[in-house]
């Protein structure tokens, strides 16, 4: 079997300018939607997914946008996002923040009216991002193989507005995550999910150690996972 690519590869950076010298972004798809998770669940939204993520987590569920994708201008994307009238955008990956312009998308889209969240996966700094978008950040777990990429300088960065998310594996992950809690003052700083990983285990079994440990944190399943399961667009 053919190993995956090396993360390394998929940071793309700036991206190529266009003939008129304006800064385009690598882009997988974009989508219109129902919200699957987070403050915003179940509404009409506009999905803008960037290609590239430096990170490689073990559930990930978008490995399909580490590759491709086609160069498009910001003026295109936001043109193909004012097709469908939202009220929500989104800017996902992969890992959005990869490619620089991504801050300049966000702030444009904001302009124009809409209400804008970013999901980025913790691991790239965040102090660029326009403060009217809702950041929705990764604090990753031990279970993702990942947690060595958490760059928590960003929590300086988040606030009411924003919103953290731990993917949880495991009973360790649980352990792990209700620790994080504390150990990073995060209750009352933003909205707090706890959302199990998609097949690795019963939802649940989540559900029963949120209430048997009484924490006041939201859970969260993936709305579009049941509706639609792994099938990309959705």
């Amino acid at each position: 079997m053919a190993s995956a690519p090396k993360p390394e590869a998929e940071f793309l950076g700036p991206g190529p300018e266009n003939s008129a010298g304006a800064a385009r972004l690598r882009v997988k798809e974009i989508f219109y939607s129902l919200q699957g998770e987070s403050r915003t669940v179940g509404f009409p939204t506009v999905f803008v997914r960037l290609s590239g993520c430096p990170l490689r987590c073990g559930y990930c569920d978008t490995t399909y946008a580490f590759q491709g994708g086609s160069w498009m201008s910001l003026e295109e994307i936001g043109n193909r996002v004012a097709r469908h009238r939202p009220r929500y955008v989104t800017l996902t990956g992969g890992e959005p923040l990869a490619q620089r312009p991504s801050t300049v998308l966000l702030e444009r889209l904001c302009d124009a009216g809409y209400e804008v969240s970013l999901e980025t996966s913790g691991a790239l700094d965040i102090s660029a991002v326009d403060q009217r978008v809702s950041v929705v950040m990764d604090i990753k777990t031990p279970g993702s193989g990942e947690e060595a990429r958490n760059v928590y300088a960003n929590l300086a960065h988040i606030d009411a507005n924003d919103q953290i998310k731990f993917v949880i594996c495991d009973r360790a992950d649980y352990e792990w995550s209700r620790a994080k809690l504390d150990e990073l003052g995060l209750a009352g700083r933003c909205e707090i999910r706890f959302s199990p990983s998609h097949g690795a285990g019963e939802p649940t079994e989540l559900a029963y150690w949120i209430l048997a440990d009484q924490i006041p944190e939201r859970m969260q399943v993936q709305l579009h996972k049941l509706l639609w399961g792994n099938s990309p667009g959705h």
